[in-house]
């Protein structure tokens, strides 16, 4: 699907038919799975590492695509009780971070135990959420609440998919006697904000936004219509004939559902790495680091989208 820029393209059918078609070959490559010798699956699994790394990315664009794009359509309407209702979610959104972030200290902090790292990941969460807030509101950054408090939640949530994918066997897990049902809640959340996320995409990429769209799609933004004038009267028999041009990017589209597929392979296997009880799943110091790794990642775009007009006030950005 790389470079398939308008309707004339014969690729633009197989984007959007030949389901029957599809289905069979899916069915066929499912099978044949079963067939292929072990090297190969292990091949796929390293190079699942990097892309489910690369969906996690995806995921936190995704979510701060989502969060201002609620912001502006509330702050669009102008209206004193659609601002009340900006304030009552952004303060709602970070009493449940930061109660949330204190719950952990209780879950992942037991006494009688040296438990700094997990103390060191939760504390991070909590000054990261309240930097959110200082920055955002910041005269010289033109900033929100909501989208720091959406992204504050996010945070904590991610902290504490990283603290509960610890070993059972480590002391500071204070869940470890509960592991297979957390272990299986942590495994629907992920299975389902990887759903959400993809749902997402897809739904952006067919409205009129730009989060998919090519620069040459009529909604990647330009609102200069594509005849004017005479050309209008003139072009009306070529209209039929002209090809429109892709609203979104059909490989980016798909490039997320690969992705997605990775990432879903990493969370069932626990990144591939070995546990003690197969009923266990994303399990280990891996999984740890992967998660809190992916915490520091959202904090920096976050802020980074805040004060880059800031640090480079040569650029626009939209």
């Amino acid at each position: 699907m790389v470079g398939v820029k308008d309707q004339n393209d014969r690729r633009d059918s197989w984007h959007h038919g030949g389901w029957i078609a599809k289905m069979v070959i899916w069915l066929l490559l499912v099978i044949l799975m079963f067939f292929l010798p072990n090297v190969v699956i292990t091949v796929y699994g390293t190079l699942s590492k990097f892309g489910a790394g690369l969906f996690l990315l995806v995921q936190v664009i995704i979510l701060l695509d989502f969060t201002h794009s609620w912001n502006d359509a509330w702050v669009e309407k102008d209206e004193q009780k659609w601002y009340i209702a900006l304030l009552a979610v952004s303060v709602g959104c970070y009493l449940a971070a930061f109660v949330f972030s204190g719950i952990l200290f209780i879950w992942f902090n037991p006494s009688g135990h040296d438990c700094g790292l997990n103390i060191f990941f939760i504390v991070m969460t909590m000054v990261l959420a309240f930097s959110f807030g200082i920055i955002a509101l910041h005269p010289a950054v033109n900033g929100s609440l909501l989208p720091a408090s959406v992204i504050s939640v996010y945070c904590a949530y991610v902290c504490y998919t990283g603290l509960s994918s610890e070993p059972r066997d480590y002391v500071c897990n204070g869940l470890h006697n509960k592991s297979s049902a957390v272990s299986t809640s942590t495994l629907i959340l992920g299975m389902l904000t990887t759903v959400l996320s993809v749902l997402y995409s897809a739904l952006r990429a067919g409205s009129s936004t730009t989060f998919l769209s090519p620069p040459s799609s009529p909604k990647s933004g330009s609102k200069k219509p594509l005849l004017e004038g005479e050309d209008v009267e003139e072009g009306k028999g070529k209209k039929e004939t002209e090809a429109q041009p892709v609203t979104y990017s059909y490989s980016f589209f798909h490039l997320i559902f690969a992705l997605a597929s990775m990432y879903s392979a990493m969370l069932l296997s626990g990144w591939t790495s070995s546990s003690e009880s197969s009923d266990l799943v994303d399990v280990g110091w891996t999984s740890v680091w992967v998660r809190i790794c992916t915490e520091w990642v959202t904090a920096a775009l976050y802020v980074w989208i805040l004060v880059a007009p800031l640090i480079l006030p040569g650029r626009e950005f939209f």
